[in-house]
C-alpha cells in the first residue's frame, strides 16, 4: 500500500500562533457573505463535474483548464472552511492561498470506467467522514471557547481538525471533482 504522503492530493494549513478573539467570537456572522459565494461556486462545480465525467468516460482525459478551474475552486472552498473552522483569521481570499496550501497532481491517465463506480467505492469514506465531522464540530466548539479565553487554537485540536479537512478534500478530489483515480487513504495524517 502506498504511503499517504505520496497521495496526489496534499493539504496543509499553517498553525496560527495566536487567534483574534473578537473575529473568532463573531466568525459565523462575518463568514455569511463568503459562505454564500462558496455555495454558489459549489453549484457551478456540479455542472463542471458532470461535463468532466462525460469527458473522462469518452476521452479518458481530464481537460487541463477544467482541472485548473476545479483545483482553484477546491482551494477557495478549503480556505472558506478553514476560516469558518477558526483555523485561520484572515478572511478567505478568492485568489491567494493565504495559510492554506492545497496541491493536486494533474492526472495524465484516467480510467474511463472509474467515474461510474467511485460513488460506491467512496461509501465507506462517507460513513467514517460523517462520524469524524461530528467529532470535528465538537472540537471546533471547544477550540472556539479556547480561543475566546486564551487567544490560541489548541494544537492537538487543530491537528485533528486539519486531518478531517484533509480527508474531506481527498474524498472530494476522488469522488466529486474526479481529479484522481487513486483511492483515498483512511487516515488523518499527510
Amino acid at each position: 500500500m502506498a504511503q499517504a504522503s505520496d497521495y496526489p492530493v496534499q493539504l496543509s494549513i499553517d498553525y496560527p500562533e495566536s487567534s483574534n478573539r473578537l473575529t473568532a467570537f463573531f466568525r459565523i456572522i462575518l463568514a455569511i457573505p463568503i459562505i454564500i459565494l462558496s455555495v454558489g461556486i459549489t453549484y457551478a462545480q456540479m455542472f463542471v463535474a458532470l461535463a468532466v465525467f462525460l469527458v473522462i468516460l469518452f476521452r479518458r482525459k481530464y481537460p487541463r483548464w477544467w482541472f485548473d478551474f476545479n483545483l482553484e475552486m477546491l482551494r477557495f472552498d478549503t480556505r472558506v472552511n478553514a476560516y469558518i473552522g477558526l483555523m485561520q483569521d484572515a478572511y478567505p481570499s478568492t485568489d491567494e492561498g493565504q495559510s492554506v496550501h492545497l496541491d493536486v497532481e494533474y492526472p495524465e491517465n484516467l480510467n474511463r470506467w472509474m467515474p461510474l463506480i467511485k460513488w460506491l467505492l467512496a461509501l465507506p469514506h462517507y460513513i467514517v467522514l460523517y462520524v469524524l465531522s461530528i467529532v470535528s464540530l465538537v472540537l471546533m466548539i471547544i477550540a472556539w471557547f479556547a480561543i475566546l479565553f486564551t487567544g490560541r487554537y489548541p494544537r492537538a485540536l487543530f491537528d485533528v481538525n486539519l486531518g478531517v479537512s484533509r480527508w474531506n478534500v481527498r474524498l472530494t478530489a476522488y469522488m466529486f471533482t474526479l481529479m484522481t483515480d487513486r483511492y483515498p487513504p483512511f487516515r488523518l495524517s499527510p
